[in-house]
């Protein structure tokens, strides 16, 4: 085979794929508009603002000489302390850079070439690169609201389709499915089906009907729940997330998983942050105000928006969102354009700390005044 039909080989299955668009680090916004990175506000990823707890920090710092050797590659301490917190046993659990990878995991065990795989329109941009990316269909089922339509999923599943993706709250839309729909779902779906349901932000949920997904797993031997610690408990940067299911289907994940994909110290800063969960419930708290000061902001300004269950907020600017989106970025706050989801006329923004979504309001009150 030659290189030119090596590469039209390669592209086939993935050229119809657009790259997932981080939001912009600090740093590189910081050399572009000639600022000092401490001016910038990132409102753009859905990180912690307050970052790793202090109990992190002091045990990654007392962890760092011991690096020069692999870690263990089943990271079975870790594993051991989640299955007590889920209380579940350590063999349900699968564990990835980031719950991310654990999506990709999914895709790689059980879509191939000639099956399909669906989720909700506006539903998180990874689910169609994991799902193309190893060669199944995507199916894209019209969202009801801005969240899922759980009763036209059901409806849209084929004979050939092999995983349902569910965003439970949904990024970027914010929005969220109840106990008793969630699980008249699950109930429906076929049992050969497998069903992830992504809790990327369970931790930030408040409202009463929302369920915990992993209580199920006993009834639903096709249910896979996604988590991770990258967003309320602050390790964004460690990279570390995890799959529960049954037994079997995480015998099944865990031999496509990859040897060491949770390094050393983010084994080290999951079990600390699981020892300190005051520091969690204060990232909560925090982020609970922060959401009701974005919301009184938009309403000053008679923007509109979409409640959202998460750390993020999708409000609608009235008008193309990504000309707004520039001049916020150039004056220090990187919020995220979602155009890319069919939603030119939104920005999705973070919740900050209470100087970052003040300043986000002030900037914003500005651009709006200021003639176009």
């Amino acid at each position: 085979m030659s290189s030119c039909d090596l590469y039209s080989y390669a592209v086939t299955g993935v050229q119809g794929l657009t790259p997932y668009q981080p939001g912009k680090p600090i740093a590189t916004l910081a050399r572009e508009i000639g600022m000092e990175p401490s001016e910038i506000i990132k409102l753009a990823s859905n990180e912690s603002p307050l970052g790793p707890s202090p109990e992190v920090n002091a045990a990654v710092t007392a962890a760092l000489s011991d690096q020069a050797r692999y870690p263990d590659g089943d990271a079975i301490v870790l594993k051991q302390r989640l299955a007590q917190q889920h209380h579940c046993k350590p063999e349900q659990i699968t564990l990835g850079n980031g719950s991310n990878d654990v999506l990709d995991i999914v895709a790689r065990t059980f879509l191939t070439e000639g099956c399909s795989a669906l989720f909700s329109e506006y539903a998180f941009a990874v689910y169609p690169l994991a799902t193309q990316g190893v060669g199944a269909e995507a199916i894209v089922v019209p969202a009801q609201r801005w969240g899922h339509d759980l009763s036209a999923m059901v409806a849209a599943v084929r004979e050939d389709t092999r995983v349902i993706w569910i965003a439970n709250p949904n990024n970027p839309t914010g929005t969220w499915v109840g106990r008793d729909a969630l699980y008249t779902f699950l109930s429906e779906v076929p049992a050969e089906v497998v069903v992830v349901v992504d809790e990327a932000y369970i931790e930030f949920v408040s409202e009463v009907d929302y369920p915990d997904s992993s209580q199920w797993l006993g009834q639903f031997p096709n249910l896979i729940v996604t988590r991770t610690f990258s967003k309320a408990y602050g390790l964004a940067g460690y990279r570390v997330g995890y799959g529960l299911s049954s037994e079997p289907l995480a015998d099944l994940l865990n031999r496509v998983r990859q040897p060491f994909n949770v390094n050393g110290l983010a084994q080290v800063a999951a079990l600390a942050a699981l020892d300190d969960p005051n520091h969690l419930q204060q990232g909560v708290a925090l982020n609970r105000a922060g959401m009701m000061q974005l919301i009184h902001g938009f309403e000053h300004l008679g923007l509109e928006w979409i409640p959202s269950a998460g750390n993020f907020i999708l409000v609608d600017m009235g008008q193309p969102a990504l000309p707004l989106f520039d001049a916020l970025q150039q004056r220090g706050v990187i919020t995220r354009p979602v155009g890319n989801y069919g939603m030119p006329n939104h920005l999705r923004i973070s919740v900050g700390l209470a100087y970052e979504n003040r300043r986000c309001i002030q900037l914003l009150t500005q651009i709006l005044r200021e003639p176009r």
